[in-house]
């Protein structure tokens, strides 16, 4: 459930993954229940996002096996095997402020297993900036999950006071760069085969407005996609 379609992945991010994460108090139940949410995705698939939980770890362990070798570099920017137990922690065992993950489930699949992680990390020095990270598994990469989560996160992130994304990508990945294209980034080199991208984030009510453009936008499509699998037959 981590790592993809052109996943960023921040230096930040990286970082801390080899160190022991925050002391966090998990939010009650009711936290989730109010901040869980359906969606149709462009094809018509169903899936639900919902905040990252603690006990989220397998899901998310289970996520990265289901990633292709390059799928898994394009997140990490490096070669990655199994997270470390630390390191799930790190993931998954968040203070919902300065570290705020959303995961995506399938309710297509058995079991409704994780398929997408967005998250953004908050600069410790300055709060108002954060680095962003989307995550999508390879069978979900095309269907418009990748921008509707980081649209989901950056309403979050206005939310809690963070103005500028600012994020690493691999200069050849284009689905990524033209992600953040769109959301108006400001790209520049960051070393070799890297680019730097930083954009500025809208207000709350712009990007709750922008959400619920994406969500009725995709419900639309998603209907005509399963309609048009029903009069095929499909």
């Amino acid at each position: 459930m981590t790592a993809s379609r052109g996943a960023t992945t921040p230096r930040r991010e990286v970082d801390a993954m080899t160190a022991t994460s925050r002391a966090a108090t998990p939010p009650d139940d009711a936290f989730f229940e109010r901040h869980t949410r359906d969606f149709s995705l462009r094809d018509g698939s169903r899936i639900r996002v919902r905040p990252v939980r603690p006990d989220d770890k397998r899901a998310l362990a289970e996520g990265l096996a289901r990633l292709s070798p390059a799928s898994r570099y394009r997140r990490f920017l490096s070669p990655v095997g199994d997270l470390p137990e630390r390191t799930l922690r790190y993931l998954t065992e968040i203070d919902y402020d300065r570290h705020f993950a959303w995961a995506a489930f399938s309710l297509d699949e058995p079991g409704t297993p994780g398929i997408a992680v967005a998250r953004y990390v908050c600069d410790p020095d300055d709060p108002t900036i954060a680095e962003p990270a989307v995550a999508v598994i390879d069978d979900y990469q095309g269907r418009g999950l990748g921008i509707l989560l980081l649209h989901i996160l950056t309403s979050t992130a206005a939310d809690h006071g963070v103005r500028t994304f600012r994020a690493s990508i691999l200069a050849d990945n284009e689905p990524m760069r033209a992600m953040f294209r769109d959301m108006g980034a400001r790209l520049r080199a960051d070393g070799p085969g890297v680019l730097r991208a930083e954009v500025d984030l809208p207000g709350r009510e712009r990007a709750r407005a922008q959400l619920i453009y994406d969500g009725l936008r995709y419900a639309c499509e998603g209907a005509i996609a399963r309609a048009r699998r029903v009069l095929l037959g499909g």
